[in-house]
């Protein structure tokens, strides 16, 4: 069974293989209840954003882990993955600014994905 941290990290690196925008992962646990870790990611365009999300299935899936639950896959503006310990966030660039998940947990821990490539 793969640790939360563990998924987290996963998760962190399928996202940078597609070319996610600024992968950020945060860690919740001394804050709330609702999940241990946010992966917050962007992405260019909904097509994009589909990408990164079946990129994400395919890995958790190869590690036995599969969602509980995926929510705006079809629009792809903002889609959400949820694996109950790790919560994933998919936006396009509107909608990541406009809802700042960064700034509402910033007192949460940022941990580095280990595959994403460095910010040029």
């Amino acid at each position: 069974m793969t640790s939360e941290l563990q998924l987290a990290m996963l998760i962190g690196q399928a996202a940078a293989e597609e070319h996610a925008v600024d992968v950020r992962i945060l860690e919740l646990t001394p804050l709330t209840v609702i999940a241990d870790y946010f992966v917050i990611c962007g992405g260019r365009s909904s097509i994009q954003l589909r990408s990164i999300c079946d990129n994400i299935e395919l890995y958790t899936e190869d590690s036995g882990v599969k969602p509980l639950r995926r929510e705006g896959y079809e629009e792809a503006k903002w889609i959400v993955l949820d694996y109950g310990s790790v919560i994933v966030h998919m936006f396009l660039p509107e909608q990541r600014e406009y809802y700042r998940l960064e700034n509402l947990w910033s007192d949460a821990v940022e941990l580095l994905p280990e595959a994403a490539p460095p910010e040029a």
